[in-house]
């Protein structure tokens, strides 16, 4: 199957990984931020001091006691650090250095049930995506299919065949598991002449064009879309791989290889180490040397989350972005500056015409004001849903019209070059979880 996908946005920013070296970051400690994993409202399974090894639960679901989320490293509880009203904001771990893991019994044969259960004890449930309301899956609910991209088309994201071992017999034990999951289909969405198109015992679906095709989400909705009633799960290709290392070794993997790109990188550079790892040493001796404000996004320009350097990295846990902040710039006429190394979707900027590489920073670039009306997002979100419509329904919290705008079928990452693009600067990626929240709430 192929499907091509016309509508979106790349952006041109300098910062790309040209060489596929991976460097080895040493790191003493790992950090758990549950708020990562939506729709997952965490208890703590440990206490500051308890001693853990790789794949032990930190903490697991108040609803779904049997989903967790486990530990990326052998050690020592450091801290659980707590936010307004004891709210659990972090977990962190100390390294004790040693390889220590949990061994899980993995079934014979797989059936829903055991399946389900191995990835839920294990961590790796809580690493996919259920639509409709893009949350860590359900377990109790049977999802219709499943979906895994092999395509990261984020700003400045590199490609999984760089650093993913070509081993098919670890995707394919994956997909046997899965397969067990669903009384439907798997899909591996890939780029043209991917290796994972090899993969056997899934439906292999070629996808081309700009970002967002590198979506789940996005994919399954040009495959066979969400309707109201209907289940699926989505995953990476990363975690598909976290998979069949469980399946075939029994024990969790927890190493991960990071993109450190951006602008303010001196040379941009693949990074091995651990789920969670501090900041600091994934980015040591990679950053530029500046007296301006940088800031660090623990992910892509588009959906990252800002992170201080003394902070920990976020999931999905495959991209460091590093950019000016901007707050000090002085420039004449500010946002309305016509300079040609301003980047623009807009034809009013020459930087629209010129097809080179830009280094924006985090200004916002004009201020909020009222919704317009102008089909923009129409051009860059490739859903079969009027994105505009969608988005007053959910403010105005008509349910009706939400669901019949396609609510089910969406994520807030869906319309990050929405909110990119958009002319009323309206923070499109939080209103459209407010909206899933809000549906879930309703009428679950």
């Amino acid at each position: 199957m192929k499907i091509k996908i016309k509508k979106g946005l790349d952006l041109k920013i300098y910062g790309a990984v040209t060489d596929s070296t991976i460097h080895q970051a040493e790191t003493g400690s790992a950090a758990i931020d549950p708020d990562d994993f939506t729709g997952l409202k965490p208890k703590l399974d440990v206490k500051e001091g308890d001693s853990v090894a790789v794949g032990s639960p930190l903490m697991h679901d108040k609803y779904s006691p049997e989903v967790k989320i486990v530990s990326p490293v052998a050690g020592r509880v450091k801290s659980v650090v707590r936010g307004e009203r004891r709210k659990i904001e972090r977990v962190v771990v100390e390294s004790d250095g040693s390889a220590e893991s949990v061994k899980f019994e993995i079934p014979g044969s797989f059936t829903a049930e055991n399946a389900v259960r191995l990835l839920a004890e294990s961590g790796l449930l809580a690493e996919m995506s259920q639509r409709p309301y893009a949350i860590v899956p359900d377990p109790a609910k049977t999802p219709r299919d499943i979906f895994v991209t092999a395509i990261d088309s984020a700003p400045l994201a590199v490609a999984f065949e760089t650093y993913l071992p070509e081993d098919l017999k670890v995707y394919e034990a994956a997909v046997r598991l899965l397969s067990a999951i669903t009384p439907g289909k798997v899909y591996i969405s890939h780029r043209e002449g991917s290796f994972f198109g090899g993969i056997k015992g899934a439906e292999s679906v070629t996808v081309a064009g700009p970002h967002p095709s590198g979506n789940a989400g996005v994919q399954a909705a040009n495959i066979v879309p969400v309707n109201k009633g209907e289940t699926i799960w989505t995953l990476g290709i990363d975690t598909l791989y976290r998979i069949g290392l469980l399946v075939t070794t029994g024990r969790c993997d927890c190493m991960t290889v990071v993109a450190v790109t951006g602008p303010e990188v001196e040379k941009p550079s693949l990074v091995k180490t651990v789920i969670g790892a501090p900041v600091a040493d994934v980015i040591k001796g990679l950053v530029k040397k500046s007296d301006h404000h940088i800031r660090i996004i623990s992910g892509n320009v588009f959906t990252g989350v800002a992170e201080s350097e003394d902070g920990y990295m976020h999931f999905p846990y495959r991209q460091i972005t590093v950019i000016a902040e901007g707050d000090d710039v002085d420039e004449f006429m500010g946002w309305a500056s016509l300079k040609p190394s301003k980047a623009s979707v807009s034809p009013t900027f020459p930087g629209h015409f010129l097809g080179r590489l830009f280094a924006p920073d985090a200004r916002l670039n004009g201020g909020r004001r009222a919704m317009i009306m102008s089909g923009e997002y129409d051009r860059v979100v490739p859903l079969d849903i009027m994105p505009e419509y969608l988005i007053k329904a959910i403010i105005s919290h008509d349910i009706d019209a939400m669901e019949k705008l396609g609510i089910y079928e969406v994520a807030p990452e869906d319309f990050a070059a929405a909110e990119y693009v958009d002319t009323s600067k309206l923070p499109l990626q939080q209103i459209v979880r407010e909206g899933l929240d809000y549906m879930r709430q309703s009428v679950e």
